[in-house]
């Protein structure tokens, strides 16, 4: 396996990521930060993690707020 000082992301599995976010700030304000369906109607992890497997451009707004979060 590579390393990669460069990315923060790097070992840091999708689940943890949004299991830290939840946490933060719960489903209804994570809702409100990143306007996806996932997250507003009827919101759970498992239906979460399998949407942003496959939807690229929500993943990548998941890393951004968590890199955001983690700085705090």
């Amino acid at each position: 396996m590579q390393e990669q000082p460069n990315n923060p992301l790097h070992g840091v599995k999708l689940a943890d990521i949004l299991d830290t976010l939840v946490n933060h700030y719960g489903w209804d304000e994570l809702g409100d930060r990143i306007k996806i369906n996932c997250f507003n109607s009827n919101p759970t992890i498992k239906s979460s993690l399998k949407f942003l497997r496959r939807t690229p451009w929500a993943r990548e707004k998941v890393e951004r707020l968590y890199l955001k979060t983690i700085k705090k």
